[in-house]
């Protein structure tokens, strides 16, 4: 079995690398990434949705208002020009691009509770990215064509966690193809489960990551609880990447992960009574070497006439008044909460 399972996650692995050549050489990876992932979790989202309907086909023997009703429970609900199988029939369309960038309007809006704002910042009908009709809809046909070989059927994929590993797997590559900048969303495997393995979360635990990137070192975390009941918390900066996080959420089948898109530093959106909210586990990743880690906090202090300078007193939350000047030395402050990782780590509670 578990060579099946192994055989599957390789075939998949295959045929996604193998779909990156349609970029290759065209688009630069740490563009293209977006355009990979993002077709990858629709056609896993289409190909499950599918299933699900033809088993409530047969077991409610085409009643469909019993059906409708059936899948409207479903994890996520999908209507027909939202699923791969139609994206697939269209890809010799004129206006392949729009179609698809249509498709996602759709999903977002059937699913707004976890699905809002997801795909806003990838454009399948970008000329600036994608180039000229021509080009653009010869590229998106191949790339339908390429994921048309792949069955993420749960009944043929099996184990849960192979879709997600798979995405977790594109991720990785896409970071080492970037090289030193892959670090923005990506930290390393083996740092992850290091860092996953130190904390030792408990079942209940709140987790949090400020620095989220894609989200693979919240995950590790919540994998080294056997029944994965914690709390999940998360905030990127950039719009891509946090994107990029809540999909790799959904397909490891955390659904009700926290994951906000803003500047931690200068917003941090977990609050809990206009208060930084606490939690018992706090990893990250945070740029170090990042020379303007406080311009979000400069519109605070507008004055033309003099060169912005972070003060600890621009900070509502208190939050660098013991690491200010260590900041201005090259290290990245972090909120007061986050030493409870340091507790945590210490035996405490």
């Amino acid at each position: 079995m578990a060579d099946q399972q192994e055989n599957i996650q390789g075939k998949i692995n295959n045929i996604l690398w193998q779909a990156c050549d349609t970029f290759r050489g065209k688009i630069d990876s740490s563009i293209y990434k977006d355009y990979i992932l993002v077709m990858l979790f629709v056609k896993y989202l289409s190909d499950t949705y599918k299933e699900r309907l033809d088993e409530y086909k047969n077991r409610y023997r085409g009643d469909e208002e019993r059906i409708k009703r059936a899948m409207s429970r479903e994890r996520f609900v999908l209507d027909e020009i939202s699923t791969f199988d139609y994206l697939y029939s269209q890809r010799n369309n004129s206006e392949i691009g729009m179609i698809i960038n249509k498709a996602l309007e759709h999903l977002e809006n059937e699913n707004t509770g976890k699905l809002r704002g997801v795909f806003r910042n990838i454009d399948f009908n970008s000329e600036a990215i994608l180039g000229k009709p021509k080009e653009r809809n010869a590229m998106l046909k191949t790339l339908l064509e390429d994921f048309n070989k792949l069955d993420l059927r749960p009944s043929v994929v099996g184990h849960d966690d192979i879709i997600g590993n798979s995405y977790q797997y594109m991720i990785e590559r896409f970071a080492s193809d970037a090289g030193k900048k892959g670090g923005e969303f990506f930290t390393p495997s083996m740092v992850s489960e290091l860092l996953a393995r130190l904390v030792k979360p408990q079942e209940n635990d709140r987790i949090y990551d400020p620095t989220c990137g894609s989200g693979s070192l919240l995950i590790r975390v919540v994998n080294q609880v056997p029944n994965r009941k914690v709390a999940v918390y998360g905030q990127e900066r950039n719009g891509q990447t946090h994107s990029l996080a809540l999909m790799n959420m959904y397909l490891h089948g955390i659904d009700d992960a926290k994951i906000l898109w803003g500047d931690t530093l200068s917003n941090p959106l977990h609050l809990e009574d206009g208060k930084l909210m606490k939690f018992q586990v706090i990893v990250a990743n945070p740029p170090f070497s990042l020379d303007k880690w406080a311009m979000g906090f400069s519109a605070d202090k507008a004055d033309d006439d003099k060169p912005f300078k972070m003060e600890a007193s621009l900070d509502p939350y208190r939050r660098f008044e013991w690491g200010f000047r260590q900041v201005q030395r090259g290290i990245m402050p972090l909120s007061n909460t986050c030493f409870t990782l340091w507790r945590k780590m210490d035996g405490w509670r």
